[in-house]
């Protein structure tokens, strides 16, 4: 029997994020906010100073002998596996030795009585190397034949014998860059030592359970006996996903080493040098198209600077493939990934995991095209899009385009057409009067595949406890980053057993509750967690009901669980209820299970359903640009974004908002740089410059596509929303060319590399001045 009654918090409604008023006010605790026990201590890593080298003298005496240093830690010291590569190629140290190989790897560890004290040791090394050959590009390692770092992909399908027999062709480079996380919160580990080979590590990490394995592997303990802990993260945007196992690995040694606490947390400089970063890319296209815009056929190649170790290279560079199509339809199509080994930090997961970079070149190909043909770019884009049937690069069919409405809806609540006329006349008005201002305008879809391409990682755990006095505990396999998804399942719970959301406390991720839980990435996080919780709830609802019918002798169908309980006629208070049913001896506490169903990817053919659905969206943007600087305003930006029916409106705008953003930032300002001896030298807020408030759009319309409802069976047929609408920001970038293009009156595409930066704009305005 339903109940036709208001839940508090229940899923779909634009409740507050559970830790707002503790992120506001200060009062939110992240790992080094925990209570440190009496005894702790600090580490500290000793770093690598050339690219690539032979270690053949380290005299660390002067170190141990610092004051307040208790113990100096190098590859020997390490009793297990001196490895903590991700996908298990071991290729990654945790400490360096013999073999360095980039400016900022790890060779040793100083643990002290203060940080400050580990900190000041570490410069008393003195270390000697034999300077070897090094590659800090793509390019140039490719040239050098420095190889791949992991094997790479082909995806093929169609006739590329289209390519020839199109009517007209181009081909072209296009160079994106890479981007630092910049997370709040900078990378910590702080382990406490346990009896017997037991560690408990707390930690700021995505994916609790790889950090758990990998400290066991380098300690050559069983996984029993680590427990890792994560109750927030200060921001991780893929950062912290598996650029967090060196540092606890390396805290957990000290800890069991010395037999007290141990806390690392690196200065921003030696984060930025020692973690990796978005993977830059190189892509050489082709294309062939007829007079219509339609295009025929795209061949490319993706070379990728991945770092020194395959660390998540592989289905990073594999994603990128899968998205060189975002919203377009090729029917001769074939990609390759080139993973390139380089002398710089392992490259690493970023919010869309390589789907970006491929975005970008099917947005610059359609540029290209209607450039060439004297078009709207936005028309050349409804052209190419996708219609249901057609299959992707990859073999998988298309069957939920929803990208012609978005279109639609987003062109007429912009105004594009009459604001792109306004454009054009005002360029033109330049033109002839000399203004230095010139404007840009472009509208760009997205089309984002949503699951983990490794599928064993499509799977989640939660656990939910009742206790007599009906206060409920939840917990999930995911982390909370300030992203909402605790908010989200706790609404998930709150809806399915019927209760106000105040009953249920959400507690700190740790492997001690939910085991072998894949990292909260992919965008994948509300998906997951929030089935396996649903799953629990089903669980506890059928043992109550149950419970219920037969104490009372009514059907089941007479019973309803909510915050009022009602058996038959009878209406009971929850906590009553639950009182009586812990007095009758019923479990309160269930474990929920999911898998997403229905995909399946065969990498050695390049075929298969790698997502069980796509989320689309698209933003308009308009820029205006001082030609004598190079200097640049948003204007104004539009976005109209699917997120499926909502799980909370609210939290999902604010994810749209800040993807937005964050992907404008990767596309303009943050540029990361290598001198010739590969020092990173963008490696503090002095020299990488993120977005800030005041660069973001002047006018700044965010809406939820809310007639959109998942036509696969997601939680509560909602969709992802962490990383599609980072893409979108990609309409900035577009309409920064359209504002270069008019200085040849729009006779060719500028073809400015990312990051768009002043000085890049600058140059190319240059370039194209009559």
């Amino acid at each position: 029997m339903k109940q036709d009654v208001f839940v508090k918090g229940a899923a779909h409604t634009p409740i507050i994020h559970d830790s707002a008023i503790k992120h506001v006010t200060g009062s939110a605790d992240y790992t080094d906010d925990l209570m440190e026990p009496v005894g702790t201590l600090h580490g500290y890593l000793g770093l690598s100073s050339v690219a690539h080298g032979r270690i053949t003298a380290m005299d660390l005496d002067a170190v141990r002998k610092a004051p307040g240093v208790h113990a100096v830690l190098t590859a020997d010291d390490i009793p297990g596996e001196n490895d903590i590569s991700p996908t298990g190629l071991h290729d990654e140290p945790v400490f360096a030795f013999p073999e360095v190989q980039f400016v900022g790897q790890p060779i040793f560890a100083v643990v002290a009585e203060t940080r400050d004290q580990a900190r000041r040791a570490c410069q008393l090394a003195r270390v000697e190397y034999e300077e070897l050959p090094f590659a800090i590009d793509a390019i140039s390692a490719r040239d050098a034949g420095m190889g791949y770092v992991t094997k790479p992909l082909k995806l093929k399908r169609g006739d590329m014998a289209e390519m020839d027999r199109a009517p007209r062709h181009l081909s072209g480079r296009l160079t994106v860059g890479g981007q630092e996380h910049f997370y709040l919160e900078s990378q910590i580990a702080f382990a406490i030592p346990g009896e017997d080979d037991e560690v408990i590590v707390n930690t700021s990490t995505q994916h609790p359970s790889e950090v758990q394995h990998m400290v066991a592997h380098v300690l050559g303990v069983p996984s029993n006996a680590v427990v890792v802990n994560v109750r927030r993260m200060g921001g991780g945007f893929g950062g912290k996903e598996s650029q967090m196992n060196g540092f606890c690995a390396i805290a957990a040694l000290a800890a069991k080493t010395l037999k007290r606490a141990v806390k690392i947390r690196p200065d921003r400089d030696d984060d930025f040098q020692i973690t990796g970063k978005r993977h830059d890319f190189v892509i050489d296209y082709a294309v062939g198209y007829d007079e219509t815009g339609k295009i025929h056929a795209v061949d490319a190649d993706f070379y990728a600077r991945c770092g020194f170790s395959s660390d998540l290279s592989g289905p990073v560079t594999d994603r990128a493939l899968f998205h060189a199509d975002n919203a377009y339809y090729y029917p001769a199509v074939e990609l390759r990934s080139h993973p390139m080994k380089t002398n710089t930090c392992s490259n690493t997961a970023f919010r869309g995991f390589g789907g970006p970079q491929g975005v970008v070149m099917a947005e610059r190909i359609v540029e290209d095209i209607a450039y060439q043909l004297g078009r709207d770019p936005l028309e050349i884009r409804k052209l190419n899009l996708y219609e249901n049937g057609q299959l992707t690069p990859y073999h998988q069919e298309v069957e939920d385009q929803i990208l012609p409405r978005i279109f639609e809806e987003l062109e007429a609540s912009s105004d594009y057409h009459a604001r792109r006329q306004a454009v054009l006349d005002w360029n033109a008005r330049a033109e002839r009067e000399g203004g230095a201002i010139r404007k840009g305008i472009a509208l760009t879809p997205v089309k984002f595949g949503i699951s983990f391409t490794a599928t064993w990682y499509n799977q989640a755990g939660a656990l939910i406890h009742i206790y007599s006095d009906g206060s409920i505990h939840l917990n999930h396999g995911g982390t909370e980053m300030g992203q909402g998804l605790n908010t989200k399942v706790a609404q998930v719970v709150a809806e399915a057993l019927g209760v106000s959301i105040d009953r249920i406390r959400i507690t700190k991720t740790t492997t001690e509750k939910v085991p072998n839980t894949s990292a909260t990435a992919a965008s994948s996080g509300s998906d997951l967690n929030g089935m396996a919780a649903l799953d629990a709830c089903r669980q506890l609802i059928e043992r109550l009901t149950g419970f219920a019918a037969e104490a009372r002798g009514v059907p089941p169908e007479l019973v309803s669980i909510g915050e009022t309980v009602q058996i038959g006629s009878e209406n009971m208070p929850f906590a009553d209820f639950i009182k009586t049913a812990y007095l009758a001896r019923i479990q309160l506490s269930a474990a929920g299970f999911y898998k997403t169903p229905k995909i399946h990817w065969n990498r050695d053919t390049g075929q298969g359903r790698p997502f069980y659905y796509f989320a689309y969206g698209a933003a308009c943007s308009e820029v205006s640009v001082d030609t004598l600087t190079g200097e640049y305003v948003i204007e104004r930006a539009d976005v109209l974004h699917d997120v499926g029916r909502s799980l909370n409106p609210a939290l999902d705008k604010g994810q749209v908002e800040g993807a937005f953003v964050q992907g404008t930032g990767w596309l303009t300002s943050e540029e990361l740089w290598w001198d010739q001896k590969g020092r990173l030298r963008t490696h503090a807020p002095s020299t990488y410059k993120i977005p800030l408030a005041s660069d973001r759009p002047k006018v700044f319309n965010v809406a939820l596509a809310d007639w959109s409802v998942n036509r696969e069976a997601t939680i509560k047929r909602s969709k992802a929303v962490g990383e599609p609408p980072f893409m979108l920001g990609i309409s900035v970038f577009q309409a920064l060319n359209m504002a270069v293009a008019s200085f040849n009156g729009y006779r060719e595409n500028p073809r400015i590399d990312a990051p768009a930066t002043p000085e890049r704009v600058l140059m190319a305005i240059e370039r194209l001045r009559p």
